[in-house]
């Protein structure tokens, strides 16, 4: 497609809207597309592949450009990332764009140091090597260059995974079962399924198979009590319902309303019966007091820095300041501690993140255990055997791009002695 003067103006506004990191970038670009409602799908299309290209390598572009101009960082992410040529760009650029294109290509050779290689601010470029090792955080920072996968997971209250696979792949799409998730289905490419039936009817969800594989952490029986304490819009909390078919009690517990309402069309089209949204005013609300002692399962997916999924959230790397891992933990810590009470002896509590950083995750894990003597750690790994699910990656889980093909989780589950 030859791109046109316009759209040049077009990425440069987009890529200035995104840029202003005041709130994710896919709430940014929706909002630069309701503010621009007479673009047609194909230019949006393009506005959304080369705002997320220019996220994912925000960092080199922008020492290889030498400029944070918006209109050159499009130019530059069209030719690096998007593999445009100057032949294809000219018609559209002024003879200035085009000599300083030529410039630039010229510096694409340029080496660079390994954090801005690797298009990760500095103070995370260390931690993961701390973490992780040279090596491997190589490997997870590439990974984190590529976009995510497309995940579903079926709703098996409504449909089995090979009939969810077999209707796919009939209406066209590429369709493969998830490694590892038994409710997992990998979509290739980038297809337009919000308005399939199957997903408007609830008989499938958009959810990451790290995601899916938390809810097999939990392992709820069907007659539980469980509680997601931090059910945000529902896609755990609807995975755990389906697990436990509909059966026993379960609330999805959150601070902020408009989560839970995102979540009450989801609960509708499940078909689930078992699920109690309930709206909390902080971790110590009088709804948890009143259960205290007497849950069997309780999940607390923590707020975290969320660097697990870089893949689909680049924008985190440059969102995130290093003192936001500090003020995380303390907010973690407060709320694993909370969601503690809730648990009845010989209950468990999974607490998990979509971070890969230490401090987020084990740090956490340790420093509960030493002070809540009741609990010991116990074993993801033999829950997931149980569930037939083949992946062991110790007692705790830990998910990873490049190793999982997945959005980077941790969970660990604590056991409560009985």
């Amino acid at each position: 497609m030859t791109l046109r003067a316009n759209q040049i103006a077009v990425l440069a506004a987009a890529i200035e809207r995104v840029r202003r990191f005041d709130t994710p970038a896919d709430n940014g670009l929706r909002a630069y597309f309701r503010a621009n409602p007479q673009m047609g799908q194909q230019d949006r299309a393009l506005v959304a592949d080369v705002v997320f290209a220019l996220l994912r390598r925000q960092r080199s572009l922008i020492e290889l450009a030498q400029t944070t101009e918006p209109r050159k960082l499009a130019l530059a992410v069209l030719v690096r990332e998007l593999g445009r040529s100057l032949r294809d760009l000219e018609p559209a650029i002024s003879k200035t764009d085009a000599d300083w294109l030529r410039e630039f290509k010229s510096r694409l050779a340029t080496p660079l140091p390994d954090a801005v290689a690797h298009d990760l601010p500095d103070w995370l470029w260390t931690q993961l090597g701390t973490a992780y090792g040279d090596q491997e955080r190589s490997a997870l920072a590439r990974a984190w260059l590529a976009p995510a996968t497309f995940d579903l997971r079926v709703n098996p209250l409504k449909v089995t995974r090979d009939e969810a696979l077999a209707a796919l792949t009939n209406d066209g799409f590429a369709v493969t079962p998830t490694p590892y998730s038994p409710l997992g289905i990998r979509v290739a490419g980038r297809p337009s399924l919000a308005h399939h039936p199957w997903l408007e009817d609830g008989r499938l969800e958009v959810q990451d198979e790290g995601s899916q594989l938390i809810g097999y952490a939990v392992a709820p029986r069907r007659t539980d009590m469980v509680v997601d304490f931090c059910a945000g819009a529902g896609g755990k909390t609807l995975l755990l319902g389906a697990l436990m078919r509909s059966r026993g009690r379960l609330y999805a517990f959150d601070v902020q309303a408009r989560r839970l309402t995102n979540l009450t069309p989801r609960l509708a089209r499940s078909g689930l019966s078992n699920v109690q949204p309930q709206l909390l005013s902080g971790e110590r609300d009088q709804k948890v007091k009143r259960l205290a002692g007497k849950i069997d399962r309780v999940l607390v997916d923590a707020p975290c820095t969320g660097f697990g999924t870089l893949r689909r959230n680049p924008d985190l790397k440059w969102r995130q300041p290093e003192t936001a891992v500090a003020e995380l933990a303390a907010k973690q810590a407060s709320i694993l501690a909370a969601a503690a009470t809730l648990v009845k002896p010989g209950g468990r509590l999974v607490y998990a993140t979509c971070s890969v950083l230490p401090a987020e995750n084990e740090a956490i894990v340790a420093a509960f255990l030493a002070a809540h003597p009741q609990f010991r750690a116990g074993n993801v790994a033999a829950d997931l055997a149980r569930a037939e699910i083949p992946l062991d990656t110790g007692p705790t889980l830990k998910l990873l791009p490049h190793l999982h093909g997945c959005d980077g989780f941790f969970a660990a589950t604590l056991e409560r002695a009985r």
